[in-house]
């Protein structure tokens, strides 16, 4: 059975608290794990939250603040003293290179496992598999950041009564799913007859920037949103400042966005009551699913958008 949910590991933008851990977040995508920003004490977060080595296949930084990257030492050096059978890929911004080096041969340790190094130098597609299109988009922070998005191709669903009308059955789906058209009852059925567009579904990853277009663009038509609301609103000039978010400006993104479901993080360690976070991104008008974060909670991808009517219907 295919999973599609986010892990968090952590929660805590550059201080973490006893209740809060360094970022760390992992999306489970079908039978593929990715692993964005692993902060200080991930692999203990791992251990806690049930995630092992071997669920992850890729490994994608925003930026090389120690918050989103210190765990990066402990995680690759667990993936090979676990001897992870498949590719690793790591995915990170090109200017953090020596940064990315540092950590991964932080310390004495035997290689065991292939980590293969995509270094992100621009906009646009990082990756592309039979589940989904990787993408990233520079954000706007002290540091090269970049965010990243995935992108789950459409596909077509097969309606079984009008299989049933047209006498389609057994191999002859295969073949209509394979050819676009099979003959059937002496006419030609063709694969729009029988099915419906099913829409791909989106994710994107918003860490620490201020508003800028590659928000807008990673949050376009997301499923799920994960992004930082650093500050409250009112504390938008410190946001500005130091290149971060408020909670307001996040869920203004997703409402500008269409976002179904919005997963704000990265809180500082100056707010003691998670809760504002949630009024403040209601009061900014977002009335879709909405999760403050938490350590260790998991956080499923929405069911799947109902298909689109059919043209001039």
């Amino acid at each position: 059975m295919s999973v599609r949910e986010l892990v968090v590991l952590g929660t805590a933008s550059q201080v973490p608290t006893r209740h809060r851990n360094h970022n760390g977040y992992l999306l489970r995508w079908d039978g593929q794990g990715i692993l964005f920003d692993p902060g200080e004490g991930t692999q203990r977060q791992m251990l806690r939250a049930g995630v092992a080595a071997h669920d992850i296949h890729r490994i994608c930084v925003t930026h090389f603040h120690g918050d989103h990257s210190l765990g990066l030492a402990g995680v690759i050096q667990r993936i090979n003293l676990d001897r992870v059978p498949h590719l690793v890929t790591a995915h990170y911004p090109a200017s953090g290179r020596r940064f990315f080096h540092r950590l991964r041969y932080a310390t004495a340790y035997r290689e065991t496992v292939d980590v293969a190094e995509h270094p992100v130098t621009e906009d646009g597609t990082l990756a592309e598999t039979p589940g989904y299109v990787l993408e990233a988009r520079k954000l706007s922070h002290p540091v090269e950041s970049y965010g990243y998005r995935l992108i789950e191709p459409d596909g077509r669903r097969m309606l079984p009564e009008a299989l049933v009308e047209y006498g389609i059955a057994g191999p002859a789906v295969g073949r209509l799913q394979r050819t676009g058209a099979v003959e059937a009852a002496g006419r030609t059925v063709t694969l729009d007859e029988v099915s419906e567009v099913r829409r791909g579904q989106r994710f994107a990853f918003v860490m620490d920037t201020r508003l800028c277009a590659g928000v807008h663009g990673l949050a376009e038509d997301c499923d799920l949103l994960v992004i930082e609301s650093t500050f409250l609103d009112e504390d938008e000039a410190l946001a500005v400042e130091h290149g971060h978010l408020t909670a307001g400006q996040a869920a203004s993104v997703a409402v500008r966005a269409g976002v179904r479901h919005l997963v704000l993080t990265h809180f500082s360690q100056r707010y003691g009551d998670p809760a504002e976070f949630e009024r403040q991104a209601r009061a900014a008008g977002f009335d879709g699913e909405l999760t403050v974060a938490r350590d260790l909670m998991r956080v499923p991808l929405p069911k799947r958008r109902p298909a689109p009517p059919p043209a001039g219907g």
